[in-house]
C-alpha cells in the first residue's frame, strides 16, 4: 500500500506576492492572523515543531520528507505552476530539491493550472495571472522543462511510467491532443511514457479513457449545517459542515475507470478566504485514521502497484487540509494515518 501527498511550494517569498500583497507575503501571512469564527472553531491553526518555516531552507525539507517517511507518506506531489509561455511562479523550492538531490524522497509533480484570482482574498474580479494554453509548441516547451524532473531516480513511477497529475484537466483545450503529444514526446526521451493522473469529481469525466487514471476531488456532496446557513447570511459567517458526517459518506472512487481514492485531514480555508471559506468542523485524527481505513479497503485487494491513496493535503495551512504537526493535535493526525496504514505503508 502506497500514498502519495500533495505538497504546496508556497512558504517563500516570490516578487509577485510582495507586489500583490506587500512585502514577505506567504501563505503564513493569512495563517497567523486567521481568527475563529464561532464557538469551538479551530483558528488560528498554529504550525507546531516545523514552525513557520521558509522553504528555502535545506534543514526544513529534509526535516518534512522524515517526518512524512516515518509515518507512512510514500511521496510528496509537488504542485508545479507553468500559466503558458514558459511563465512559471514557486519553482525554486522543488528546483533545489531536484539540484541537490536532497532530500532523498520520492515525489511526482501536479499541474495546477489555474489562474490566479483574488477570489479568496476579497478582490473576486481581480485575475493575478491568467493560466493560458498557447497551443502545441508552449505544450512541448512545457514538457521539455519537466524532463529533468521525469528522469530523476526519485521520481515516482506507476508501471513503469512516470507519473504526472492534472489539477484541472477539463480545462485543457483538446485534452487528448495534449495527452497525446505528451505521452509521444516522453517515449522520445526515452521515459517509456507517462502515467497521467486527473482529479475529477466522483462521477465518470467525459474524458475517462484520455487519462492513465483519476482521483475524487475532496469536498463533493458536503452536507451544510441548516443553522450555519442562517447564521451566515445573519452574521457573515463561513460555511459549515461536519467533519464526522463528511467521513461517514465513504472514500469515494470514479466509476467505469481506473481511480484512487483521496483523504483529507480537514478542510477550513477561512484562513484565507474570511467569512467565503468553508469549514469542516471538528476533524479528529480519530475520524481521520477512519477515512484513511476507508480508503485503503478500497484499493487493497488491487495490484500492489494500483494500492494507491492520495492525501490532500501535506501543507495546505490556509485551507486547514495538512498532516503536518500543529500546536494543538502535534503529531497525532500523522500518526493516525501511520496506523491506518501499519504493515502495508511503502516508499520503495
Amino acid at each position: 500500500m502506497r500514498s502519495i501527498a500533495f505538497y504546496l511550494p508556497q512558504f517563500h517569498p516570490i516578487p509577485e506576492n510582495d507586489q500583490w500583497w506587500g512585502p514577505g507575503f506567504t501563505e503564513w501571512t493569512n495563517v497567523a492572523k486567521a481568527r475563529r469564527r464561532f464557538p469551538r472553531h479551530y483558528q488560528p491553526r498554529l504550525p507546531g515543531e516545523l514552525g513557520f518555516y521558509d522553504l528555502r531552507v535545506p534543514e526544513t525539507r529534509a526535516a518534512q520528507a522524515d517526518l512524512a517517511r516515518t509515518h507512512g507518506i510514500s511521496a510528496f506531489c509537488y504542485w508545479h505552476y507553468w500559466f503558458g509561455n514558459g511563465r512559471t511562479l514557486l519553482g525554486r523550492p522543488f528546483s533545489e530539491v531536484l539540484t541537490s538531490g536532497e532530500p532523498d524522497f520520492p515525489f511526482c509533480l501536479g499541474w495546477a493550472n489555474g489562474s490566479w484570482t483574488g477570489t479568496w482574498h476579497g478582490s473576486p474580479g481581480r485575475v493575478l495571472i491568467e493560466q493560458t494554453y498557447p497551443g502545441d509548441d508552449d505544450h512541448r516547451a512545457h514538457f521539455d522543462a519537466l524532463v529533468p524532473a521525469l528522469v530523476d531516480p526519485r521520481y515516482y513511477c506507476i508501471e513503469a511510467r512516470p507519473v504526472v497529475f492534472l489539477h484541472s484537466p477539463n480545462q485543457i483545450p483538446d485534452l487528448g491532443r495534449f495527452a497525446d503529444a505528451w505521452r509521444e514526446a516522453a517515449a522520445a526521451a526515452g521515459l517509456g511514457g507517462l502515467f497521467l493522473i486527473g482529479q475529477t469529481r466522483p462521477v465518470t469525466p467525459p474524458d475517462a479513457g484520455v487519462l492513465d487514471a483519476w482521483v475524487t476531488m475532496p469536498l463533493p456532496g458536503l452536507r451544510f449545517d441548516p443553522l450555519s446557513r442562517i447564521m451566515r447570511k445573519a452574521f457573515g459567517l463561513p460555511r459549515v459542515a461536519s467533519y464526522r458526517h463528511y467521513v461517514q459518506q465513504g472514500a469515494q472512487l470514479v466509476p467505469g475507470c481506473l481511480s484512487y481514492p483521496a483523504v483529507l485531514p480537514g478542510w477550513d480555508n477561512t484562513a484565507r478566504s474570511g467569512s467565503r471559506g468553508i469549514v469542516l468542523h471538528a476533524a479528529t485524527p480519530e475520524l481521520f485514521k477512519r477515512q484513511v481505513e476507508q480508503a485503503k479497503a478500497l484499493v487493497q485487494e488491487r495490484n500492489p502497484e494500483h494500492q494507491l491513496v492520495f492525501v490532500k493535503s501535506w501543507n495546505e495551512w490556509a485551507e486547514g487540509n495538512y498532516m503536518e504537526p500543529d500546536r494543538r493535535y502535534g503529531r497525532t493526525f500523522l500518526e493516525a494515518f501511520r496506523d491506518a496504514f501499519a504493515d502495508t505503508a511503502s516508499t520503495d
